[in-house]
């Protein structure tokens, strides 16, 4: 009997244990079951719990979010069945910053060390879930899982905008919940300067240019430039939203050389990386005319045909021209094209001086010809094409030189003269010693034999 008695009290210990263990798992479920639960209504918003029986009574379709939050539960259950039976590892995320410029593409990466197999959740800024485990729960194509690895998971986003800037959440959920930030810097590069002129600029005036950026960010910073050198202008930034509004004003006088001379604008910005954006602007400045009329060549005789062309500037370039002779009109013959005056069949009544006038809002200018017609027999010197400046200037330099070698020869005789009557001089002084000493004798014998030593 105590033997039986034993043997059944053995097996009601075990029987017990055994129940215990079956009361045990339901207990642990339901705690994971609540964990789960709790998880997946933090993730999708936290709605509150009167919406579950609705979500559960949905379909699960392999390709939807139902399926996703199934699969991520299960991957919950096998953490938290790792978790009991041995302890789990310490596990860890890690994040980086990305800078890209708008209209570009970015990679968010996020870094898992000792990963096994936890829910992995990637949200961005506005707290909406991108990818739940590998599978997408944002519609969004911009944004694609490349990489989902036990190292790492890498999202690329195409074509990016600034409202995309902001902090991409990288969550790992296990017994304790890790994550990380990977904060994301949207840069909008300037656009190619735009330049304005406030007036027409007028020689002898002072030009504004505006050098102005809409759109940047940071904001662009704006220089101008002038024949290679820095011009200094005064700039200002204006803040539209998240963007910038850039302007640079220069003020510099001109002159009528400065006409169609080049003027720089340049945009730099960090988005650019280290390439720069220029305009160029053309300078029109504006002068008052200028007239030279070009002369013919050689002599003019009668039945010859003059053509005289008169050369015209200005900024406005004048268009009404005018030719005139003085004391008198144009001969009927003459015909006028603009700038060029044709008279043929000369004779001597079209002697006179011809004169062409131009004019522009800016002044007025002239230049005059003096017509000298002569007899087809009469003998006229030839006209040498070199001016008579430039040969009275050779001729000059020529007696010039004739004169400085007279000089030179003169001082040179003068000198050679003065030196002979010196030396004659001094020769009759040597002979007068001498005959003193010969004379006086005595002490005076040695005063000449050093003498003539």
């Amino acid at each position: 009997m105590k033997a039986g008695g034993g043997g059944g009290g053995g097996g009601g210990s075990s029987s017990s244990s055994s129940i215990f263990r079956a009361g045990a798992q339901p207990r642990a479920a339901e705690a994971r079951m609540a964990r789960a639960g709790a998880l997946r209504r933090r993730l999708r918003g936290d709605r509150g719990d009167r919406e579950e029986p609705r979500r559960r009574r949905r379909p699960r379709t392999a390709g939807g979010w139902p399926w996703a939050a199934a699969a991520g539960l299960w991957l919950l259950f096998v953490a938290e069945a790792g978790g009991a039976g041995g302890g789990a590892s310490a596990q860890e995320v890690q994040a980086e910053n990305v800078t890209v410029a708008e209209g570009g593409q970015a990679e968010i990466n996020c870094k898992l060390h000792q990963y096994d197999g936890s829910i992995v959740v990637i949200q961005n800024p506005s707290r909406q879930t991108l990818f739940f485990n590998g599978t997408r729960a944002l519609k969004d194509e911009r944004f694609q899982l490349v990489e989902f690895t036990q190292k790492q998971v890498r999202i690329v986003l195409s074509n990016a905008r600034l409202e995309d800037e902001g902090g991409y959440f990288c969550q790992l959920y296990t017994e304790d919940t890790h994550h990380q930030i990977a904060l994301l810097t949207v840069l909008v590069p300037p656009d190619n300067p735009l330049v304005e002129v406030k007036e027409q600029a007028v020689e002898g005036g002072e030009v504004e240019l505006t050098c102005s950026v809409p759109r940047s960010r940071p904001a662009a910073t704006l220089r101008w430039y002038r024949d290679r050198r820095e011009l200094k202008g005064l700039s200002s930034k204006q803040e539209n939203g998240k963007v910038f509004s850039v302007t640079n004003v220069a003020h510099f006088r001109v002159e009528r050389k400065d006409h169609s001379s080049i003027v720089t604008c340049e945009a730099t910005h960090p988005a650019l990386r280290g390439q720069r954006k220029q305009t160029q602007y053309v300078l029109d400045v504006q002068y008052s005319p200028s007239a030279r009329i070009h002369p013919p060549q050689g002599v003019m005789r009668e039945g010859d045909t003059l053509v005289l062309m008169c050369a015209v500037n200005g900024n406005p370039l004048p268009t009404d021209i005018k030719w005139s002779r003085a004391n008198d009109s144009l001969p009927e013959r003459a015909l006028v094209e603009g700038e060029v005056l044709t008279i043929p069949s000369l004779s001597l009544l079209d002697n006179g001086t011809y004169s062409c006038q131009v004019a522009n809002k800016h002044g007025r200018s002239s230049d005059q010809y003096v017509l000298v017609v002569y007899d087809p027999g009469a003998i006229v010197a030839a006209q040498t094409s070199m001016p008579y400046a430039i040969v009275g200037g050779i001729l000059a330099l020529l007696v010039f030189l004739v004169i400085c070698v007279l000089i030179v020869m003169v001082w040179c005789s003068i000198r050679q003269k003065g030196s002979y009557l010196t030396h004659e001089a001094s020769g009759l002084d040597e002979h007068g010693e001498a005959r003193e000493a010969f004379l006086n004798g005595g002490d005076g014998h040695k005063r000449k034999e050093e003498f003539f030593i």
